[in-house]
């Protein structure tokens, strides 16, 4: 069986000591660059190695970026390929929780072509939780050989965006605070993209930490998605890491098409001219 979203404590538990599993950590803290390595080496899924939001699932930003864009795909690829992942690995990303980090993970690899993967429902303490064992370990890296090709998700660029903004039902994961422009403890400038809609990605978890029913994120979403289906809901969100979220929960109902805005809120206000709006979203053209 190839998991290709979620996947359940109990599946990963039973597969745990199979080689052709690879598990990796994505704990991070937007607030505190160090905490989820820190974290890491203080306990993690046995085997698991651990991926950094910087440092191995972004490139380096510039002038015209957003704070976290997409790595380079050759990079990211070696990077893959040096933790052990190749064409046939089954692959189970992780993080403290909400599974917002390892939707990144998971969204990228999907990018690149590759199917087996998944995010692990409830993330590590859903782990913990059920008693399954945890480790101090840091397993050693073994080669393989992974090669993929950029572009099997949709995307939307900053300038596309910016023309045809009105095509589509723009989706922001942040939350509300950031959203209307309340505050902004991270970017420069506070607000949304003109018509945009907030539903901040917590809200495809139930009160356990864990994904909704199918049938519930399917109600919610429904009253969200424009008469073309998913191909005319772009996810955006800050840096366009927590907008992943969004993406896995309508992959994982079925609805695939929604496109990622990887610059998101941090490379729109790199211009000035572009429009900025705060308070609650406009008048949906789409609706």
């Amino acid at each position: 069986m190839v998991w290709n979203t979620l996947i359940p404590v109990s599946a990963l538990a039973e597969h745990l000591a199979d080689p052709a599993w690879s598990v990796i950590d994505c704990r991070f803290d937007l607030t505190d660059g160090e905490a989820g390595r820190r974290a890491y080496a203080m306990a993690h899924i046995p085997g698991a190695h651990y991926a950094h939001l910087e440092e191995d699932l972004s490139g380096p930003t510039t002038a015209h970026s957003g704070r976290h864009p997409l790595p380079d795909a050759s990079a990211f690829m070696h990077w893959l390929a040096r933790q052990g992942i190749g064409n046939a690995s089954q692959v189970v990303a992780y993080d403290a929780g909400p599974g917002a980090i390892a939707a990144r993970l998971w969204w990228l690899l999907r990018w690149l072509g590759h199917n087996a993967v998944a995010v692990l429902d409830g993330g590590f303490l859903a782990w913990q939780a059920l008693g399954y064992p945890i480790s101090r370990n840091r397993p050693l890296l073994r080669s393989a050989d992974f090669q993929g090709r950029a572009g099997a998700m949709p995307t939307i660029d900053t300038d596309t965006l910016a023309r045809e903004r009105t095509r589509y039902r723009i989706i922001d994961a942040r939350v509300v605070e950031r959203f209307r422009g309340d505050v902004e403890p991270i970017d420069p400038v506070a607000g949304h993209v003109p018509g945009a809609y907030n539903r901040p990605f917590p809200d495809n978890l139930g009160s356990d930490g864990r994904f909704l029913d199918p049938h519930s994120l399917r109600a919610a979403w429904s009253e969200l998605l424009p008469t073309g289906g998913a191909a005319g809901l772009v996810a955006m969100c800050g840096s366009g890491v927590t907008a992943c979220h969004h993406v896995l929960a309508l992959e994982h109902i079925g609805w695939p098409g929604m496109r990622l805005y990887p610059g998101s809120w941090s490379e729109w206000i790199r211009d000035p001219v572009r429009p900025v709006a705060r308070g609650n979203a406009a008048a949906d053209p789409l609706a």
